[in-house]
This record gives structure tokens, C-alpha cells and sequence, in this order.
């Protein structure tokens, strides 16, 4: 590699780094909060099959898990204008992730509550709990220790997906790869880059994946 093409590698990595941190981290990370939040309503309501809302719900899965993460960035960002709904980038991006993250996470976390025996819910329930109590108390902490593998990896491959938020021009940074792209003429070496830090980010993720299961691994055997 010659000294120019090492000068680039220096001078892209830290502006890469920062639209890592700033945007690409913060977008997955407030998309895979809301994300749960909305998974877990929504894996309620299939569970206990409440009337209407479970139809919804089940309908709201199917066209989420049935159809492309980058068309519903789209949707989102050029689509809603045309019936007077304007966005800003990174809001747009939020929605259109924390709806795909719910959807996903939303079975996995409905997969968990169902694995736990009917016999936690009738012991919960003959010690005077309500549904609440119980599944507050008794079920979820046990769906907890089930889900958090899926949904480690689930927000390890929203961080990878954030890429896609280049394309309604939120500034991740494999936005930042391609502007610096546009002005050194080397895409392999500033895409390589860019691949190497996702390759960081995703690395020391999994390592806390590990971790965490660890613990929780022991927890439960004790």
C-alpha cells in the first residue's frame, strides 16, 4: 500500500468512527429499545389472543416479516410525503427500524413466554397472582433468560442493517464511506475500512453476548 492510500486509511478513520458512534450506535440502539417494547405488546396480545388487537398483530407480523427492510425505509421516508406525512432522516430511519425490530423480536419473545410451562401460570394463579402479577413476577424473568441469545444477535444484525439508512441519506457511517469515496476514488480501500469497523463493532457486541449468557446461565442453575 502506498503512502497515499495509508494517508486516506488514517484521515477516513476517525470521521468513520464518530458517524459510528453517533448515528449507526444511537440509531440501533434507540430502534432495538422501541423495538422490544413494541415486540413484547405485541407478543402479549398474541399470547392472550385478545379480540381485534390480535388480528392486528398478527397481520402487522406477517407484512413487516414479509417484505424488504430497505422498501419500508422508503415507504417511510418517500412515501408518507405524498399524503402530507414529511420526516427528517434519522426519525424515518427509527421508525422504519423500530417497526421491523418489533416485528422480529415480537415472535421471538412470544416463542420464550410460550416455552415456559403451563404449570408457572396455574402456580402462579393458585397463589391469588393475576395475569399481571404472574406474568410480571413469574414468567417473564424465565422468558428473559430463553430470549436474550435471539434477540442479542437480532441487535447485532440491526447494527449491520444501519448500513441501509444510507440510502434516505441519514450520515451512518457507511454514509461517511461513500461521501469520502466520492472525493479519493477508492472504493475498495474505504469500503474495506468501513467493513472492518462494522467487524469491531459486531466483535466486541459478541463478546457481550457471551458474557451476559454467561451469567444468566448461571443464574438459573442456582
Amino acid at each position: 500500500m502506498d503512502d497515499r492510500k495509508i494517508q486516506i486509511v488514517i484521515d477516513s478513520f476517525l470521521p468513520m468512527v464518530k458517524a459510528a458512534l453517533q448515528y449507526t450506535i444511537t440509531l440501533a440502539v434507540i430502534s432495538f429499545v422501541l423495538g422490544l417494547i413494541l415486540a413484547v405488546l405485541v407478543a402479549l396480545v398474541r399470547v392472550w389472543k385478545i379480540p381485534v388487537l390480535n388480528q392486528i398483530a398478527i397481520f402487522y407480523v406477517w407484512v413487516i416479516r414479509g417484505t424488504p427492510l430497505l422498501v419500508q425505509l422508503f415507504i417511510i421516508f418517500f412515501g408518507l410525503p405524498s399524503i402530507g406525512i414529511e420526516l427528517d432522516p434519522f426519525p424515518a430511519a427509527i421508525i422504519a427500524f423500530t417497526l421491523n425490530m418489533g416485528a422480529y423480536n415480537s415472535e421471538i419473545v412470544r416463542a420464550a413466554i410460550q416455552s415456559i410451562a403451563n404449570g408457572q401460570w396455574e402456580a402462579a394463579y393458585s397463589l391469588g397472582m393475576t395475569r399481571g402479577q404472574a406474568l410480571r413476577r413469574i414468567i417473564l424473568p424465565q422468558a428473559t433468560r430463553v430470549s436474550v441469545p435471539p434477540l442479542s444477535n437480532s441487535f447485532i444484525s440491526l447494527v449491520k442493517d444501519t448500513s441501509l439508512a444510507y440510502t434516505i441519506t441519514v450520515v451512518e457511517l457507511f454514509q461517511v464511506a461513500k461521501q469520502i469515496t466520492a472525493t479519493t476514488y477508492e472504493p475498495l480501500l474505504l469500503y474495506s475500512e468501513a467493513a472492518v469497523i462494522y467487524l469491531i463493532i459486531c466483535t466486541v457486541l459478541n463478546a457481550l453476548q457471551n458474557v451476559m449468557e454467561k451469567r444468566l446461565s448461571r443464574f438459573s442453575t442456582q
